[in-house]
């Protein structure tokens, strides 16, 4: 039997929050050294359109974050790439997030991040659950709370 999909959020609700996020970074940030890093591969769509609303200046850096594997659940085992080489030292980092699920990638993430010596580290993600929304994650800006369900489209796919 397929799977059913439905649609959780509309185009123009996730449209109109994307503005809305980029509007508070250009706040936020505005006269800062901002370096945005991109999670792979989930959530470049949410970043493409986040950065074509930054108006302030940014640097960009990509990573690459998995742990799903071949599920529909974090299977709890987190493997990150392209971390060596990146130079955050003394910038504003923001990571950029598809999905906080277990909120366990980003914590890995963001402990592996600090040792970049950035003068800020903060996390922008377009969903979050309520699992990770009960850790203590630096989440700065959230798109929309969701349930525990899984969820694709906007970038995230499965497996």
């Amino acid at each position: 039997m397929a799977e059913r999909l439905e649609l959780v959020i509309p185009e123009r609700r996730i449209r109109a929050r994307v503005a809305a996020l980029a509007r508070r970074i250009d706040g936020d940030y505005r006269d800062k050294k901002l370096s945005l890093v991109v999670v792979l591969k989930g959530a470049c769509i949410f970043a493409a359109d986040l950065m074509r609303w930054i108006t302030i200046p940014f640097t960009i850096d990509f990573i690459a974050a998995a742990s799903y594997g071949a599920g529909t659940r974090s299977s709890g085992n987190v493997a990150l790439s392209g971390l060596d080489g990146l130079d955050l030292a003394g910038r504003h980092v923001l990571v950029v997030e598809d999905i906080l699920d277990t909120g366990r990638t980003s914590a890995a993430l963001l402990d592996r991040l600090r040792l970049c010596e950035p003068a800020n580290l903060a996390l922008c993600t377009l969903l979050r659950k309520p699992a990770a929304a009960a850790l203590d994650l630096p989440v700065a800006y959230a798109g929309f709370d969701i349930p525990e369900d899984f969820v694709v489209g906007y970038g995230m796919d499965f497996a």
